[in-house]
């Protein structure tokens, strides 16, 4: 049954190349639960189209001649509240992100881009639509504006670190498990950010693709908030929102330890559980997600290096005075073949083991092939089941009314940035 006019996402097209309005128009012609309201030419037309017809989505170029895409854009959000703007552009540039967001815009589509890419952006920017018209607002100080029908937010989400100091070991497939794991049993809402800044393979892993990452935030320090962050975190169809990591190794030097700490306090604010998936190394950058975190997963595998490694962290985080049940030793790919088991590696760790999760090499290869979560393909198998263990005893122990403070050790010199200084002061 064909979808009724009042159902349909109606948008606005706003372009002064006549080929791209018409191409725009022939995409969005088959999306059932799209509707093309209007066409405009340059900006001063698009705000008199806006007022108008009063579209739900205004997709408008940056750059046209008399007034531009921005000063549409601002006069638009100001005049129709209820319609949300996504800014084209050639230019892929953070400034162009930059004044866009501050413009008012929703999302951002870098030209040339694919059917998909646009389709996707106008549902998800339609989905942060308010529902009615905003009423004006009467000054009240004393009290937090609260959505209709959404309770306000009293409580931080939880920080979850996922650490190795060796690679291989099944880090970010137990970061993406988890993610959707603690999504699923009452729909909370879960973010997934990869911090693995170098070499991150969450978007791989998920099978995602975006325009924008975390390199997005290298120049809005200061600036983060629930808008920005809406724009750049992608989707995934499990639910969970992804940051996904830089595209070029060399952008991970423009982010540093005051970006992250800013970054994940405000995905505190946003969502119930902050999953990040970090590099193997421990540097400045690492201390402060193990500080912010409320528990930190460290994952081992059943072989030597990994238990020695795994050893040397627990003697560097007590030294940094972290609580001992901040950490959670999790062994990954746990087999009962092994002469090496949990109890035989919590004896030399000293350290009992959290969750053991099974070897499964061919799901595990599936998972990365494929770019779908064993959660996802197979629910019953047995490293879904172990995530889901996992994520449930974490939301107990967190959400437990007498749950624990996490502790976080106290404020470091500047002088003694990083692991070597702190752990000279005996921190």
């Amino acid at each position: 049954m064909a979808l009724g006019s009042e159902e349909r996402i109606r948008v606005l097209l706003v372009d002064d190349i006549p080929e791209t309005r018409e191409n725009l128009r022939k995409l969005l012609y088959f999306e059932k639960d799209i509707e093309v309201v209007g066409v405009g030419t340059n900006g001063e037309e698009a705000v008199s189209l806006a007022k108008e017809l009063q579209p739900h989505i205004v997709l408008i170029d940056i750059n046209m001649p008399g007034m531009d895409g921005i000063t549409a854009s601002e006069t638009i959000s100001a005049a129709v509240p209820t319609a949300q703007i996504i800014m084209m552009s050639v230019q892929g540039e953070t400034d162009y992100l930059r004044r866009s967001m501050l413009a008012g815009a929703k999302g951002f589509l870098i030209k040339p881009f694919s059917s998909d890419e646009m389709v996707t952006t106008i549902r998800r920017v339609h989905s942060l639509r308010p529902k009615v018209a905003p009423a004006p607002v009467v000054e009240q100080p004393s009290v937090a504006a609260v959505a209709p029908g959404r309770p306000r937010r009293e409580a931080r989400g939880k920080v979850l670190a996922i650490f190795s100091p060796k690679g291989g070991v099944g880090r970010s497939l137990l970061a993406t498990n988890l993610a959707i794991a603690l999504r699923a049993p009452a729909d909370k809402k879960v973010v997934l950010v990869d911090c693995s800044l170098q070499f991150g393979d969450i978007g791989v892993l998920l099978n995602l693709t975006s325009n924008y990452s975390i390199a997005n935030l290298a120049d809005k320090k200061g600036q983060m908030d629930r808008e920005l962050l809406d724009v750049i975190l992608t989707p995934h169809m499990s639910g969970v929102k992804v940051l996904l990591a830089p595209p070029r190794p060399e952008q991970a030097e423009m982010l540093t330890a005051d970006h992250i700490r800013e970054l994940l306090a405000t995905l505190q604010n946003m969502f119930d559980y902050v999953v990040v998936d970090m590099e193997s190394s421990l540097q400045e950058l690492s201390l402060t997600i193990f500080d912010l975190a409320d528990r930190i997963l460290l994952v081992t595998t059943p072989d030597i290096p990994s238990i020695k490694n795994a050893r040397l962290f627990f003697e560097v985080t007590d030294a940094l005075g972290y609580a001992e049940q901040k950490i959670k030793l999790i062994l990954n790919k746990a087999d009962r073949q092994s002469v090496i088991g949990p109890e035989e590696i919590a004896a030399s760790i000293k350290q009992q083991v959290f969750v053991s999760i099974p070897a499964d090499d061919r799901a595990a290869y599936m998972a990365v092939n494929q770019g779908i979560p064993s959660i996802m393909n197979n629910r019953t198998s047995a490293i879904a089941q172990e995530a889901i263990k996992l994520a449930q005893l974490l939301s107990q122990e967190l959400e437990a009314p007498q749950g624990a403070v996490k502790m976080t050790p106290p404020e470091v010199k500047k002088e003694s940035s990083g692991i070597l200084g702190r752990l000279k002061l005996g921190l």
